[in-house]
């Protein structure tokens, strides 16, 4: 059996060893490298930007106590990454540096403090310019006798990529500079991006096209300037923010402020929300203000940048390493932001639950555009817990609220506050639906918790009769954990279920006997290719493994977890059905049967019995087995080293995909676990881990890698 990986609890630096700090330097090195190519020249980062500032800290800090592993190769000396190579290579006549960072308000104190001293000022005596972090691409434009002659990216700082002909095409970017006594040579660098609402109605586009979806704003507007045709780049809106400059054969300004108003002068767009601060408190007021109108700008913006605000005082202090002494990046929280509430409405799930969803103006959370927040339910937006607690001390959440916004991970967000000092007047109260918003109009009820008591989650009573949980039973039925059916994704579900070709499961597997007399080949989107891809894809999935029909059958209570537990216990389609019909009809034994299976309980048994206790329910299963065929469920391996151990998915997988995973980790016998506890034995740690990895650590539960867990399966 190989042998168990010891578990990974990171060291504190201060208590590192010099081999174990070059063994993790290297190591961050190489995450760093790969993080910065996927970032800067692929337009396509696999982790948040908090989950990199966290690589990068614990990086830098590893330098700061072993300054002899730092060389011209490591990360902390450069900037961005190489260029990609599509485009010809621009070298930078003065190098394109980022800044440092910020992460809380006592960090941009000792900022102003190292300056003043550095300087040997008061800090009252140092004025800063203080402006919004744009989160777009960095560009730096040269100007040769007032005329554009060339666009650079970044690239590593030294060297970028020329998109000149791009650039031509931003009607922020004059191609020659306004007024007179310009300088021979002048670079001005700034900022390209793309607004919000720009930014959502291209993904919408590219949706449609069933092309490339982007994660942000930054990513599509590097996506839309890297094209190697400059009209693709022109009928994107991107804009630009002129905010620094390169070489200068002469400074036309003292100050950075008196810069900003050089480059209006010469027709440039910067940006009107630049202050200048002239103390450290005023910085930080500025910084909690551009937090609060963050949801209001139509751009993405991920902190504020403070600068020393005379140019001979930014000469004086010069730079470290990659970054000026003179400049500091003021990030916000990565993970929650201040926006607000337009408008609720209410989601009717598969089951018939109600999900009250908030709609966002939309804002940047952890590097994602979040126009959507979940509210739970009716006691949740009156400021009740599940356990009739105080939420938000007791603060309701109504339409026009400003709110305060958490994301982790990739779940969708919550609100966690209410500031009720920004209430309009007009705020509207939500008043929870008595009904269905279905044509049928069916009543709504409160769920019953095992106690009997009144649950907080509303149900519709409709059951199948409801065109909503019908089509969100289609959309489940035909997913890629369910039927797993290539080329019918929700969009296509949906267009079926609404011309009436499919109604239930079984219409999928008819789609091709009934296609004479519907002619999908004529339908706009389809042709002979896409219809026979289609029917050939249905076809490839009439034979589908027991845990996965159950699963399909989209019984509530019964997900994937508990399908498997079913599956194993009856071994076949018929032993379960005989046994889920017998329980139905309340025989006893049957009951009792089922209630000994590992992981299941009362409420899986009254839900299974209520599904089959149907007519309709009956009904949809028995056409359904006509047209498929299941297969009896895979024995588990009892004698792997993972046999009745609970492991536990995080992060980016590079080996497999997390489906794989999970499927591999069951059929060794394993539980696989969406959230981490005492009871864990595994959690399986891949790049960009959040908060599964803090659990673990705070339980002491053991920390594998992907390689370490395929050692570990002998995989």
């Amino acid at each position: 059996m190989p042998k168990t990986a010891k578990s990974k609890q990171p060291v504190d630096v201060a208590d590192l060893t010099k081999a174990q700090a070059k063994v993790e330097w290297k190591r961050l090195a190489l995450e760093l490298e790969t993080h910065d190519r996927l970032y800067y020249q692929d337009d396509a980062p696999k982790i948040s930007d908090a989950a990199y500032d966290e690589l990068r800290r614990r990086f830098n800090a590893i330098e700061a106590r072993f300054p002899e592993l730092v060389s011209s190769e490591s990360p902390s000396q450069k900037v961005g990454a190489a260029p990609s190579g599509r485009f010809r290579k621009v070298r930078h006549a003065v190098p394109m540096l980022s800044l440092d960072n910020a992460f809380a308000e006592e960090d941009v104190r000792d900022f102003a403090g190292r300056i003043a001293r550095f300087l040997k000022l008061a800090d009252d005596r140092i004025d800063f310019s203080a402006e919004p972090k744009i989160d777009g691409l960095s560009m730096s434009l040269r100007y040769e006798g007032g005329e554009l002659v060339t666009a650079a990216t970044r690239g590593d700082g030294a060297e970028g990529e020329d998109v000149t002909a791009n650039i031509r095409t931003l009607k922020d970017v004059p191609l020659k500079l306004h007024g007179r006594n310009l300088p021979d040579v002048c670079e001005v660098r700034g900022e390209v991006y793309m607004t919000k609402q720009a930014f959502l109605a291209l993904n919408e586009r590219q949706k449609e096209a069933g092309d490339t979806i982007f994660a942000n704003p930054r990513n599509s507007a590097a996506g839309s300037l890297r094209q190697k045709d400059p009209t693709i780049t022109a009928s994107r809106p991107l804009g630009f923010f002129a905010y620094a400059w390169g070489e200068m054969s002469a400074m036309p300004a003292e100050t950075q402020s008196g810069m900003i108003k050089w480059f209006e002068h010469c027709g440039f767009t910067t940006n009107p929300l630049t202050k200048l601060c002239h103390s450290v408190e005023e910085l930080i007021a500025f910084h909690r203000s551009i937090e609060e109108q963050r949801a209001e700008l139509d751009y993405d913006i991920d902190g504020v940048v403070y600068k020393v605000d005379r140019i001979d005082w930014q000469e004086r202090l010069g730079f470290v390493s990659r970054t000026p002494r003179w400049g500091i990046a003021h990030k916000f929280p990565a993970e929650r932001a201040m926006t607000v509430l337009k408008d609720i409405e209410i989601q009717v799930g598969r089951t018939g639950s109600f999900t009250p969803v908030g709609k966002l103006e939309p804002i940047g959370v952890g590097g994602v555009i979040v126009q959507n927040v979940t509210l739970h339910n009716e006691d949740y937006i009156k400021g009740i817990g599940n356990k009739g607690e105080v939420l938000r001390e007791g603060r309701d959440i109504r339409i026009g609220d400003t709110v305060v916004i958490q994301r982790a991970g990739d779940v969708i967000p919550q609100v966690v506050d209410v500031l009720i000092d920004k209430r309009p007047a007009d705020a509207e109260e939500f008043h929870f639906p008595k009904t269905c918003p279905c044509p049928l109009h069916t009543d709504v009820v409160r769920e019953e918790i095992a106690t009997g008591e009144e649950g907080s989650r509303a149900r519709c009573t409709g059951e199948f009769a409801c065109p909503y949980q019908k089509i969100e039973h289609l959309k489940l039925f035909a997913s890629r954990r369910a039927f797993d059916i290539d080329g019918l994704g929700e969009k296509q579900i949906q267009f079926f279920f609404d011309q009436d070709w499919v109604k239930e499961p079984a219409d999928i597997f008819t789609l091709q006997k009934r296609n004479a007399k519907l002619k999908l080949e004529e339908v706009e989107g389809y042709g002979e290719t896409s219809v026979r891809n289609l029917f050939n894809a249905i076809d490839a999935r009439r034979e589908i493994a027991l845990e996965r029909f159950i699963f399909a059958l989209g019984m509530r209570h019964v997900g994937e977890t508990t399908a498997l537990a079913l599956a194993r216990g009856y071994g076949s389609w018929e032993a379960f059905h005989e046994a889920c019909l017998k329980v139905a009809a309340g025989d006893e034994e049957a009951i009792a049967e089922m209630d000994a299976l590992d992981q299941i309980g009362d409420t899986v048994i009254k839900s299974v019995a209520a599904y089959f206790a149907e007519d309709h329910n009956r009904g949809i299963v028995e056409r359904l087995t006509k047209e498929v065929k299941i297969l009896d469920a895979e024995k588990p391996k009892r004698n792997s080293p993972i046999a009745t151990k609970t492991v536990v998915f995080t992060g980016t997988l590079e080996k497999m995909t997390r489906d794989e995973a999970k499927a591999t980790a069951e059929r060794l016998g394993a539980k696989v676990s969406g959230s981490v506890s005492k009871k864990t034995d595994y959690v399986v740690a891949g790049p960009g881990a959040g908060s599964k990895l803090k659990d673990a650590q705070k339980h002491g539960v053991q920390v594998l890698t992907e390689d370490e867990w395929l050692q570990l399966i002998g995989e």
